[in-house]
């Protein structure tokens, strides 16, 4: 009885076979089937080679949210050379709240104002670096799957001499509250005022006085890779620049100032890859559709070749019967 059954079972499976086999002598191979065979298992190799890397390969996915962590301080690098002596300008932080940001950070290097060769070459480099940027918006998701942990390469040291000592260097950073801010650099320093904030700048005389305003706003970012998850910051900048002629109406204070505003969305870049599921179903969409394609291609080209043919053939067959015809 047990067999009986698994006899029934293998024949009602057998029976279910959506895809039976066809016996080897009914089948003809043709030169043309061998020639479309081989097309499309070359196609399929081809095609399954660059579909690999396309799973190797990885892309950044941008979401945005809101900024909850109102509580941390925000860190900025500050590397400003401005053409004046350090005894006579001042750089500080004044916050929308008007508290100041202590400026313990910064650091006031008398430096020489003309760059040595290997500063201008390596300045240069910056510029094409930030110009190409802004052109190629792709090298953007190069630069953060390639970010790595540690400081950015230093800048090429060069001994002056103390007699050309014209510049000041401003360097070092400031951790301030994450609202909006004015870092400014002014002739004078800064003296504690109980009604504000004030430069002593009474005793520097200039011919000339410039107003350099930089526009910054500031993006909170959150980057996850493979290689590193960091939490960094965005910038875009509108620089504005104007002369101070109290005569001519054009008032305001010579300086440098920088007007950061923070937004309140927050960008989260993740690297993101291929699951390995996805990358078998494209695979097997690429085989089946590739045997699909040229078998249907096989078929209606060799429908027409038979067509031709047999009009052809025919043609001739009409031929031959009517010159049989006459010779009778």
């Amino acid at each position: 009885m047990r067999r009986l059954t698994k006899k029934k079972a293998l024949t009602l499976v057998k029976e279910l076979d959506a895809f039976p086999k066809v016996p080897e002598s009914y089948v003809e191979s043709t030169a043309s089937g061998g020639t479309v065979s081989l097309i499309a298992f070359t196609l399929m190799a081809v095609l399954a080679f660059l579909e690999f890397f396309v799973y190797r390969d990885t892309w950044m996915k941008y979401e945005y949210e809101v900024d909850k962590d109102f509580s941390s301080k925000l860190r900025i690098n500050v590397d400003i050379t401005v053409a004046m002596r350090c005894q006579y300008i001042g750089a500080d932080v004044l916050d929308l709240a008007e508290n100041m940001v202590a400026s313990d950070g910064l650091k006031y290097e008398p430096v020489n104002f003309e760059l040595s060769p290997e500063k201008r070459l390596w300045h240069m480099t910056l510029l094409h670096i930030q110009e190409r940027l802004r052109v190629e918006h792709a090298l953007q998701d190069v630069l953060f799957k390639a970010a790595m942990k540690g400081a950015p390469p230093a800048e090429p040291q060069s001994e002056d001499s103390p007699t050309t000592l014209n510049a000041c260097r401003i360097h070092g950073h400031l951790y301030v509250n994450k609202v909006a801010g004015n870092f400014h650099v002014t002739v004078g320093k800064s003296i504690p005022h109980p009604r504000g904030h004030a430069h002593l700048a009474a005793l520097v005389s200039h011919d000339t006085n410039h107003m350099f305003q930089y526009f910054i706003t500031i993006v909170p970012t959150k980057l996850n890779t493979y290689k590193v998850s960091a939490e960094t910051h965005q910038y875009s900048v509108t620089e504005r620049e104007r002369v101070i002629n109290h005569a001519a109406g054009s008032h305001g204070v010579s300086g440098i100032f920088m007007k950061y505003d923070i937004n309140s969305l927050m960008v989260k870049v993740t690297e993101q890859h291929m699951p390995l599921w996805q990358f078998l179903v494209r695979l097997c969409g690429i085989i089946g559709g590739i045997f699909s394609t040229t078998g249907m291609l096989h078929g209606v080209i060799g429908f027409l070749v038979d067509v031709i043919c047999c009009r052809f053939q025919m043609g001739i067959y009409k031929h031959l019967k009517v010159s049989q015809y006459h010779d009778l």
